[in-house]
């Protein structure tokens, strides 16, 4: 009677599942919606997404809710089912009134709508039943820590990533700006978690994750966690908070290895009883700010900012990293990056990590449709008597160096702080790390675009077709794409991103500099720009 009790439960339980199919075959739609179709139950209420053509999708799930400047804390729970297709809104930020049309072109950005009630996810799954437990892969959106969401870029889809290497992707917003990183705990226990108020949200969405994400078939034992930019920063982060341990157990950065220390206390103290005086405010009032309108808010941010700027500056101090982020502030992040204690906490994540050849230097216009008399006139004015030395050094990394621009719009901020990054994490009896360097040039726009920032991102997701205006979207993309997203699903499946596609990638040290060159040709180089990074730091080789 058991067995045959348990084979009715299973044939009841598989019945909804089979009449989806049944549906999306007679009517050959690439979408399947409507009541009890892709309907999971979470800790909070039953959610109801869509499948579009085979994956389903869920948008707009609350993870958590929070009071301005208060830690988030578990959303409110409902009744009945809650319908969850299309994206919740993003935190709010400064407004983009007007663009330059040729850099925008390529990005494609939906702003999205604004409301401070924004923490909410989005899931992409092959089969959203918890019989089978499939790697997650949780993307945290760049914009540094004041602007961006997770609907920002076509790239950031995860339908294709899910069914290519059948993971559960999940997308989020937090808080950010002044509204995620208001260091307030000078004014009492209410606001004792404001200073990274921000980076909790990250940490409430993985609790989510880790409770929930069995419901739409992913394996909360096995969550990467991977952003770009101020994406790769907030990982980062995490990789330092004590309170996100064990919540992931591997880590992509991609062109975000710039948090290299956390901006002290002490210091967005000093913001903050700025911004109480630009408010006309005083210390007993502070609840007052809870109250005003972002607008204001954000205005009079601004001007905190730049009087603590120009007070720093007076003092002759340096003002770089001022600015909304994470904040050393003894509980949340407890150490700096570099401390041992940090650096023990994440010892046993795998690290994925890497950056662009060109990043931010497509967008200046000097060096565009410069000429090799140029070139030349511009490397004695910067390196003088290595000025040989460093176009001699650009030709040794980068053998494809044709254009007299090539010469000069290699990225030079990102890739010294991914090796940085990398060395640092690379230590004996850590788990392992794994470097790229991604070369491949656009030929959008006659090639202006080259290997810019966030180029990487639509080839990790295989969204070549979703990013034509990016990449091109032609033959050369796509098999590149299928290459490197394949590594990214190997990454979070097991901690290595080989695969039969790419030459055998080895674990990179400092010593043997191993990087996956991803182009139209891959290839591990070792140390492949040392000489070139020492000449631009000034170092003698």
């Amino acid at each position: 009677m058991k067995i045959k009790s348990t084979f009715v439960s299973l044939l009841v339980l598989s019945l909804p599942l089979l009449a989806v199919a049944q549906s999306a075959k007679e009517t050959a739609s690439p979408i399947v919606a409507g009541k009890g179709i892709a309907t999971v139950s979470t800790e909070s209420g039953s959610v109801r997404g869509y499948i579009h053509n085979g994956t389903f999708t869920f948008k707009g799930i609350p993870y958590a809710k929070a009071e301005r400047f208060e830690a988030p804390t578990k959303p409110d729970s409902w009744t009945g089912v809650r319908s969850s297709m299309t994206y919740g809104p993003v935190c709010p930020m400064d407004i983009t009134t007007t663009t330059n049309d040729v850099i925008e072109f390529p990005f494609h950005h939906d702003w999205g709508f604004t409301n401070e009630n924004c923490l909410s996810l989005n899931v992409w799954t092959p089969q959203a039943t918890p019989a089978q437990k499939r790697p997650v892969m949780v993307w945290l959106h760049g914009g540094g820590f004041t602007a961006g969401s997770s609907v920002e870029l076509p790239s950031y889809d995860g339908e294709n990533l899910t069914k290519k290497g059948d993971v559960v992707v999940v997308t989020l917003n937090h808080r950010l700006n002044v509204l995620g990183f208001l260091d307030l705990s000078a004014y009492g226990e209410k606001y004792k978690n404001s200073a990274n108020a921000g980076l909790m949200d990250l940490v409430v969405a993985l609790q989510w994750v880790k409770q929930n994400i069995n419901q739409f078939g992913g394996d909360p034992n096995n969550v990467t966690i991977f952003g770009q930019s101020g994406g790769g920063g907030k990982v980062t982060s995490l990789m330092n908070a004590p309170s996100a341990k064990g919540l992931f157990h591997k880590a992509i950065v991609q062109s975000g290895s710039y948090i290299t220390s956390f901006t002290e206390s002490a210091l967005m103290k000093q913001v903050s009883a700025a911004l109480l005086t630009e408010l006309n405010l005083q210390p007993s009032q502070v609840d007052s700010l809870q109250k005003i309108s972002y607008e204001r808010l954000n205005a009079a941010s601004k001007r905190a900012l730049k009087k603590v700027s120009d007070g720093m500056k007076a003092e002759g101090k340096p003002t770089f990293g001022l600015g909304w982020g994470p904040i050393h502030d003894g509980s949340f992040l407890p150490y700096q990056p570099t401390d041992a204690a940090a650096i023990e906490l994440s010892k046993n994540v795998p690290l994925l990590v890497g950056s662009t050849k060109n990043e931010f230097t497509p967008f200046n216009p000097a060096t565009r449709d410069i000429t090799m008399d140029g070139v030349k006139e511009n490397v004695q004015k910067k390196y003088g008597d290595k000025a040989d030395a460093y176009m001699a050094a650009v030709k040794k990394a980068y053998p494809e160096t044709v254009k007299p621009s090539d010469y000069l719009d290699i990225d030079f901020n990102f890739r010294p702080l991914t090796v940085k990054q990398a060395n640092g994490k690379a230590i004996p009896g850590a788990a392992p790390v794994y470097m790229y360097l991604f070369t491949w040039q656009s030929p959008v726009m006659d090639g202006m675009y080259k290997a810019m920032h966030c180029m990487e991102i639509p080839f990790a997701f295989d969204n070549i077709s979703r990013c034509e205006e990016m990449t091109g979207g032609g033959k050369e993309a796509q098999t590149l794409a299928d290459k490197m997203s394949r590594a990214w699903i190997a990454f979070a499946r097991t901690g290595n991103p080989n695969h039969k596609g790419l030459p055998t990638w080895p674990a990179y040290t400092a010593e043997n500099g191993a990087t996956m060159i991803l182009d139209n040709v891959n290839q591990v180089k070792t140390n492949p720009d040392k000489e070139l990074l020492q000449i631009v730091a000034g170092k003698s080789l």
